[in-house]
């Protein structure tokens, strides 16, 4: 393994190196990493099933996310890993005359490609899908029964289209997104954030 990983690490370093001799601009100058921290709030809407009823459950939420990718192709492409937490969602309903208390507890750990659209320099739209897991955290209550943890991870998808504004070193990213989590009957989230993001 040490015989191929090393001149294949050599060659990933040489390789900007020589393009550079030649006043040419290799694949890797095209790739910039970034880190990014985005602040949002939303509107969680949860399907629940007992006793062979399904009620649906909503609450509003609060949400941050951190991210670490890369951006491609003159920044108009970008992939990144990120985590996402929201605030606890709370509500109840009545499942056929017993009612019933949850708080949902969800975080995120999200793969996602974005594509910027047009060629406009600093103000660009964009939009992006995502995939990955959700871990949650359920706790039910049920008055003269008790209380039931139930936690769960399963997978999520997200699907967002936003606004860049872009100012080489950093960037503000304004972003409408949908989550969905396949926890209990499914979980819906539809939320907006505001984010910055530093190219290093």
């Amino acid at each position: 393994m040490k015989k191929v990983a090393i001149p294949v690490l050599a060659a990933i370093v040489a390789c900007p190196a020589m393009a550079g001799q030649h006043n040419q601009e290799s694949f890797f100058d095209t790739i910039n990493p970034y880190m990014a921290l985005r602040i949002g709030a939303g509107y969680t809407n949860q399907n629940y099933s007992y006793n062979n009823k399904k009620e649906s459950l909503s609450d509003e939420e609060m949400h941050g996310r951190v991210a670490l990718g890369l951006s491609m192709w003159c920044n108009r492409a970008r992939t990144e890993v990120e985590w996402s937490m929201f605030t606890k969602v709370k509500d109840d309903a009545n499942f056929a005359g017993t009612k019933v208390k949850l708080d949902t507890k969800l975080q995120t750990l999200l793969m996602n490609a974005y594509m910027e659209l047009g060629d406009y320099k600093m103000v660009r739209p964009f939009v992006g899908l995502g995939a990955g897991v959700a871990f949650s955290g359920v706790t039910r209550e049920i008055e003269g029964v008790g209380t039931k943890d139930h936690d769960q991870t399963k997978f999520s998808a997200m699907g967002t289209m936003g606004i860049t504004i872009d100012w080489r070193l950093f960037a503000v990213d304004m972003a409408f997104r949908y989550t969905y989590a396949d926890i209990n009957s499914g979980l819906h989230n539809f939320g907006g954030d505001i984010g910055v993001r530093y190219m290093f």
